[in-house]
C-alpha cells in the first residue's frame, strides 16, 4: 500500500495537545524517537486551547499542496477536533493516543507501544471511516465514536478539566457520583428517521462499538457502515443509573430488557432546552438537535485489519 508520507520529504506534521501529554509525555517522546529512528522528521504544532486543533487542521488541509497525512497526539477530544478540520478532504489522520480513554485507537486496533505506533504511521495503510454529525444551536459538529444525551452527557459537561488532567478516569467516577445526586432524569424524545417519537431516560449514539474505553454499548456499530446505532436506556433514576453502570462494566448492557438498540441514519432529539450533547468526551451541542450520519468521511491511518473486531 502507498506510503502516505513518502511524498512529504520524510517530514510529518503532528498536532499535539500538551495538556493531554502532561500525563503521558514519556510515551509521546518515545514515539518521536521511534519516528526519528525511521528517518522521519516531525514538525510539531501545539494546541493552545479548545477549538485550536480544528483550526490548525483546517489550515493544513487548505494549503495549496496539503500534506497527505497529519498526525494528532492527544486524547479523544483532540482527535475529534482534528477530525472536524480534516473531514471530507484528502488528508489522512494518524493517531498517537495520549488521552484518558483513547476509544478510537482501541476501535481501530492501534498499537499501544511507541514502536508500534510509529510503525503504523510510517506504514501508511489508510482506510475511510464514516462520521456522525450533530446540528444544534452551537452549530454543526462531527463526532467520531459516539455522542450522547442524558446522564453521560451531564457527567462529561460537569467533569473538572483540571481534575481530569491529574487523575484521569477517576475524575469521571467522581462526577458520576455527583450527578447521581443532582441529575433529574427527565425523559428525552427521539424521532428516528421520521418515525413517531419514543422516550428514553438517556441515549448513546454510536458510530463504533466501544464506549468510554473497552466497554461495548452497541455491538453492531461499525465505523465502515452507512448507519449509526442508538443505545436507548429506558429506566431513569439513581438505582437504574447505578445498575446500567455495573452492567456496562460487565459488558452486559446490550442484553438488558430495558435497553433498546436502534440503527438509524437521522434522528431529532428533544428534552430540556439547552441540555448538553457530548461527542467523543466533550460537549459539542445543546438540545434540541438533529443527529445523523455525516455526508463526509475521514481517512485514517491504521493497521490492515477489519474495523469491526471481536471483543
Amino acid at each position: 500500500m502507498t506510503n502516505l508520507i513518502a511524498g512529504q520529504d520524510c517530514h510529518l506534521t503532528v498536532i499535539y495537545n500538551p495538556v493531554a501529554g502532561q500525563r503521558r509525555g514519556r510515551r509521546f517522546r518515545a514515539v518521536l524517537a521511534a519516528l526519528a529512528a525511521r528517518g522521519i522528521a516531525v514538525d510539531l504544532l501545539e494546541t493552545a486551547g479548545p477549538g485550536h486543533a480544528t483550526r490548525l487542521a483546517q489550515d493544513l488541509r487548505e494549503r495549496a499542496v496539503p500534506p497527505r497525512l497529519v498526525v494528532v497526539a492527544g486524547g479523544d477530544g483532540t482527535i475529534n477536533e482534528v477530525a472536524n478540520g480534516l473531514a471530507g478532504g484528502p488528508v489522512a489522520l494518524g493517531i498517537v493516543p495520549l488521552g484518558t480513554a483513547n476509544v478510537l485507537a482501541l476501535e481501530l486496533g492501534l498499537p499501544r507501544d511507541p514502536a508500534g505506533i510509529a510503525a503504523t504511521i510510517a506504514a501508511g495503510a489508510c482506510r475511510s471511516i464514516h462520521l456522525g454529525r450533530v446540528d444544534s444551536a452551537l452549530g454543526a459538529r462531527h463526532f467520531v465514536m459516539m455522542a450522547g444525551v442524558g446522564y453521560d452527557a451531564h457527567v462529561v459537561a460537569g467533569v473538572s478539566p483540571r481534575l481530569k488532567r491529574r487523575v484521569g478516569k477517576l475524575a469521571y467516577v467522581g462526577e458520576m457520583v455527583r450527578q447521581l445526586r443532582h441529575f433529574h432524569f427527565t425523559p428525552y424524545r427521539l424521532a428516528f428517521d421520521g418515525a413517531a417519537p419514543v422516550e428514553a431516560a438517556s441515549a448513546i449514539f454510536a458510530n463504533g462499538r466501544h464506549y468510554g474505553g473497552a466497554f461495548v454499548c452497541a455491538p453492531a456499530a461499525d465505523l465502515a457502515a452507512d448507519r449509526l446505532e442508538a443505545c436507548l436506556f429506558g429506566r431513569g433514576g439513581r438505582l437504574a443509573a447505578i445498575h446500567y453502570g455495573v452492567m456496562l462494566g460487565l459488558d452486559r448492557v446490550p442484553r438488558l430488557s430495558s435497553v433498546t438498540l436502534q440503527p438509524f441514519r437521522r434522528l431529532a432529539v428533544t428534552g430540556p432546552a439547552g441540555d448538553p450533547i457530548q461527542g467523543d468526551g466533550d460537549v459539542i451541542g445543546r438540545l434540541p438537535a438533529e443527529i445523523r450520519l455525516a455526508d463526509t468521511t475521514l481517512l485514517v491511518a491504521a493497521p490492515v485489519r477489519p474495523l469491526l473486531t471481536e471483543s
